[in-house]
């Protein structure tokens, strides 16, 4: 996964607040309840020494983020009276958590949101389409695109029903309109996959009308097509089906990716190109040469590393390796919070796996971008 919207929060120095909210409004008094569970977590805050403006600003931020339906949380990241990230979370957190530190407390989000997958979708009938893209932007949040299509015949739509010697000329003619007009969806779709980089292209709507489009599609957005008989253009149609299938594509085109991580780190193990363990990924991260951080997300772990605020490959398995560097006083943190940080800053990647997916030494393992002697 791709950590880039994480970099607003690395940018700036610490302390950080960092806060996760369970905002569901369960009724027409809803607003009450998550004003209580903020207070609980203002309280928090203040109690572990953060200052007055920025539990303010942090308050004033999650309790007038635009309601969503459902459950749903949030998570918001604050410094120095000011708000630097508030993303939501389809689901609430497993808990209410706030915590104030020198590094942001990133992971319970990048294990929630997970891999973000660009995609296109679309609905199509023999008039048009509606098309949805989902672009992942270098800003916080997905970029996403709507757009309806309509095809440049508009008449005849339909065939006939009747008989008679010119029923078959004019469903030839209708024919070639639902044609006509797949290509012209099928040159919107091409385009506006080809802008967000779709991996995914799902598609329902007509039954009749769906084959005709796939048809026109080049190639290349051929082979990433998931069909469904999901979805209607029609006023007040059911979209919780396509929504379904749309969730489940894009859910296993992430995991082919950690699938294909895993493979390049087994088969990178015996060539000098991977290492296992926290030592040796810690070791590599500092000289920048990791490209995937292979990871479990262990809730429970203790384990800490020291930093420098300075660049964020100057983190180390002991403060004596980063005094020799020049780093005067280093900085003791959790060691998910100092990987994260190094992991954005060096400008790799981040796959989390299961702890059975894959053998790695204390949970993590990297796959290298170069080799050299050094690599563990």
């Amino acid at each position: 996964m791709d950590l880039h919207y994480l970099r607003p929060i690395y940018a700036q120095p610490g302390p950080w607040a960092s806060v996760y909210l369970d905002a569901s409004r369960s009724d027409e008094s809803g607003a009450r309840e998550v004003e209580l569970r903020w207070r609980a977590l203002a309280g928090q805050l203040a109690d572990l020494g953060a200052d007055q403006p920025t539990i303010d600003v942090t308050g004033d931020t999650l309790l007038n983020y635009p309601p969503q339906e459902g459950r749903y949380g949030l998570a918001a990241f604050a410094r120095a009276g000011r708000v630097a990230l508030v993303e939501p979370m389809n689901a609430p957190p497993p808990a209410d958590e706030a915590r104030y530190s020198e590094l942001p407390h990133a992971m319970p989000l990048v294990a929630f949101r997970g891999e973000d997958i660009p995609y296109v979708r679309v609905v199509v009938d023999k008039a048009g389409a509606e098309l949805e893209g989902m672009a992942v932007a270098t800003s916080p949040r997905l970029r996403e695109v709507d757009k309806e299509v309509r095809g440049r015949e508009s008449y005849p739509l339909h065939k006939a029903h009747t008989g008679g010697e010119d029923r078959h000329g004019d469903n030839y003619r209708v024919d070639e309109v639902w044609k006509r007009n797949a290509g012209d969806v099928a040159g919107a779709t091409s385009e506006l996959a080809e802008a967000v980089g779709a991996e995914v292209v799902v598609v329902g709507g007509d039954l009749r009308a769906i084959p005709m489009f796939i048809a026109k599609l080049p190639k290349r957005w051929q082979e990433r097509v998931v069909r469904t008989d999901a979805g209607s253009r029609a006023p007040g149609a059911d979209e919780e089906a396509l929504e379904d299938v749309t969730i489940q594509a894009i859910a296993d085109v992430a995991d082919r990716h950690t699938q294909d991580a895993i493979d390049r780190f087994q088969t990178q193990r015996g060539e000098q190109l991977a290492a296992s363990g926290l030592p040796g990924v810690v070791a590599a991260l500092q000289r920048r040469q990791v490209e995937t951080v292979l990871m479990v997300n262990d809730l429970s772990s203790t384990d800490t590393l020291f930093i420098g605020l300075e660049d964020p490959s100057l983190v180390a398995m002991d403060a004596d390796t980063l005094r020799v560097e020049g780093v005067e006083d280093p900085l003791r943190v959790r060691a998910d919070q100092a990987l994260l940080r190094a992991i954005t800053g060096t400008d790799a990647a981040l796959v989390l796996v299961g702890p059975d997916e894959v053998p790695l030494e204390h949970g993590i393992g990297a796959v290298m971008r170069w080799a050299d002697q050094r690599t563990v």
